[in-house]
């Protein structure tokens, strides 16, 4: 490096650091959560940089030609600019010694950023190749002749002639000829063979962050190759991350130099030891399910829907409130439950009294009593007293449990509509929950919008791709508002939804537009585009009655068939379709002034079918409880229900989405079961 005092002061460079930069021996530590983008000049190091992850300082110094140490690179920045910071995407890498993989990998170009580097990288091997270098041929060595002088033209023929004819050389030393004033080319010296170079480990390696996967290449110096070319194991590794040496399709690859951790796989016994198993039948063994490519990808779009739920309410005022998973009432009067009850036993019979009467349990009951009455009276210890009560309070559920036993059996003296839980964990009917929108009101009825988001469960024994036991829902209610509301939000929600999975998920769109539906990213840039079709049920009717060749009867239910072709091929993009039959909708929707229609909406959309459903609720008293009537609902459950309308009603409503349908309809997937985690349908409870 060219000092200051050797320099013109035109000539003379800015200084910003406190040392001299000079080319570094040494790796650089660059972190990965901020990068600093210093304006100082910087000289260049041959040797790699090491990405840990805490912050990512990229100088800009030009090279310099000085050999000393790089002492400069830790100092602080003197320039006069402030350096600029920028956090990193991927939060995950706070938490993790690791790199995560798509900080390096996406977007496409990121990659020239981190060549050079050294890194710890951790993931799956989804495909490998054990590489063996051909046998390099033995190459011959000569001992060149020693430098002749210029003059001596013909040196090399008397060379010639004295190596291959000796007696030649005899003549020559005894006529002086320049047997010792011309050098002698010596034999060839037989080939020395190199070594063998060592085999290679090409792996294919994803840490589920990113659809891209890194090649990371491992000699079999740096660990035994048999242990991680089988497909699912699982490694951390340090190495360098380099350009490929040849042409391929990989752009960037890790030199390993470090193995920190292998997880074995049993070969014989993994799943997904075979390539490209259908979707059907990943079903079976669903905790390996999001280590293939496409259940990771709709992974990670269901994923961003739920952020952009959040991010959609929480921009317009929502309030998120939890409603309650188990239930005693019916939130649309009239839907297949799940009943929750404790009467079975661990083994999954009912509970075994062991042929003990209820009589001499209740005599034990008083026994026991007296006992703990008798132990408080005489100041016995503690430890004694509180084994008593446990004692007394185990003889008490057993005879609660007969008793319920002993109810149940005397069958004819009970109401059939009225079974007894007395011995049940909550004493009465519970069920698990089908809609929450009942419970949001409440919170509507005092906070304004509000929405929820969380699973519903219906005992449906009917099988669809579209509908199982268990699905997640994002329900709204909203105070103040009629159904026109309710459209609005349903319509612009939805839209925000396809606009945010092409803003932030654009690599895994382009893996579902490859792999499983080529017209996923045209169909939801054509959703934001278009306006939303509103027609009527009746207008609807008339419409599929053409197609479908049915009657235009009053009441007919609109099947997923009926409703797909109006999505699909009458109006190729959404429908609301409002102002349904009062029969075909639940009992709290309000009734519309002509008497037979209920304010109520359906949205369809090409490919999911109904995707969202909406109401306003019945806000009036006696139009509530005369409905509750007519259908012979259980009215103590509705009890606080109607409590809300008793004090302090108001105009109110909402809509659900099916969350798992608008991750179907994002991906383009046919069923429902290959979109949600761990799928539970009739027959199927798997993990």
């Amino acid at each position: 490096m060219a000092s200051q005092e050797s320099m013109t002061a035109s000539q003379e460079p800015k200084i910003t650091s406190q040392e001299p930069e000079t080319t570094s021996q040494e790796p650089k530590m660059i972190s990965q959560e901020s990068k600093v983008a210093s304006q100082e000049p910087t000289a260049t190091s041959q040797e790699p940089k090491m990405i840990s992850q805490g912050s990512k300082s990229a100088s800009q110094e030009p090279n310099t030609s000085s050999q000393e140490p790089n002492t400069s690179s830790q100092e602080p920045n003197t320039s006069s600019q402030e350096p600029v910071t920028t956090t990193s995407s991927n939060p995950s890498s706070k938490y993790s010694n690791r790199v995560v993989l798509k900080t390096i990998l996406e977007p496409s170009d990121k990659w020239r950023e981190f060549v050079d580097e050294r890194v710890v990288v951790g993931g799956w091997v989804k495909s490998s190749k054990e590489v063996k270098p051909a046998v390099p041929e033995p190459q011959q060595q000569t001992t060149e002749a020693p430098n002749v002088s210029p003059g001596h033209k013909d040196v090399r023929c008397v060379e010639i002639f004295q190596s291959r004819i000796p007696i030649f050389r005899s003549i020559a030393k005894i006529f002086g000829g320049g047997g010792s004033s011309h050098p002698v080319r010596e034999k060839p010296e037989p080939a020395i063979p190199e070594p063998p170079r060592p085999p290679v480990a090409y792996l294919l390696v994803s840490d589920g962050s990113s659809v891209a996967s890194l090649q990371v290449v491992v000699d079999s110096s740096v660990a035994p190759l048999s242990e991680l070319l089988p497909i699912g194991t699982c490694i951390l590794v340090e190495g360098v991350l380099k350009e490929p040496s040849t042409q391929t399709k990989h752009s960037i690859e890790l030199k390993v130099e470090q193995i920190l951790h292998i997880g074995k796989v049993e070969e014989d016994r993994y799943p997904l030891s075979k390539k490209r198993l259908p979707l059907e039948a990943l079903r079976d063994c669903s905790h390996f399910r999001p280590r293939t490519t496409t259940v990771a990808s709709v992974t990670r779009i269901s994923s961003a829907l739920s952020f952009a739920t959040q991010t959609f309410f929480h921009d317009k005022g929502f309030l998120y409130v939890q409603v309650p998973i188990i239930t005693t009432t019916d939130g649309e009067g009239f839907s297949e439950k799940f009943q929750v009850t404790t009467v079975l036993g661990k083994d999954g019979k009912q509970n075994d009294t062991g042929g003990v009467s209820l009589e001499v349990v209740k005599a034990a009951v008083i026994q026991k009593s007296n006992l703990v009455e008798e132990l408080k009276r005489s100041e016995s210890n503690r430890e004694a007293l509180a084994s008593a009560i446990q004692d007394l309070h185990k003889t008490n559920q057993l005879a609660s449990q007969l008793e319920a036993k002993e109810k149940l059996k005397s069958g004819p003296s009970m109401k059939a509509d009225k079974p007894s839980f007395y011995g049940d964990f909550f004493s009465q009917q519970t069920y698990l929950t089908v809609s929450g929108l009942l419970h949001l009101e409440s919170y509507a009825c005092a906070l304004g919008n509000v929405f929820s988001f969380g699973p519903r469960f219906r005992a449906d024994r009917k099988e669809s791709a579209k509908r199982i036991s268990e699905m997640w829902m994002v329900e709204v209610q909203m105070a103040f508002s009629q159904l026109e509301d309710a459209m609005n939000c349903a319509d612009e929600y939805f839209k925000f939804l396809c606009k945010w999975i092409l803003n932030n998920c654009s690599e895994d769109m382009k893996f579902v537009s490859k792999r499983i539906d080529k017209s996923s990213s045209y169909r939801l840039e054509s959703m934001i585009s278009s306006s939303i079709e509103k027609i009527s049920y009746m207008e609807a009717l008339k419409k599929v009655a053409v197609k479908f060749e049915i009657n235009e009867e009053w009441g007919i239910a609109l099947t997923p068939e009926h409703l797909s072709y109006l999505a699909e091929d009458v109006y190729r993009k959404p429908v609301i379709i409002y102002n349904y039959p009062k029969e075909l909708k639940p009992f709290y929707v309000r009734l519309n002034d002509d008497g037979k229609t209920a304010a109520a909406f359906d949205m369809v959309v090409p490919r999911a079918g109904t995707i969202i459903t909406g109401s306003q609720s019945e806000e009036r008293i006696e139009m509530l409880n005369k409905t509750i009537e007519e259908l012979r609902l259980p009215r103590e459950q509705y009890e606080w229900y109607l409590d809300l309308r008793r004090h302090g009603t108001v105009e109110h409503s909402g809509f659900s989405l099916g969350f798992d349908l608008m991750v179907l309809f994002t991906t383009g997937l046919p069923d429902v079961r290959d979109v949600i985690p761990f799928p539970r349908s009739r027959g199927k409870a798997n993990n």
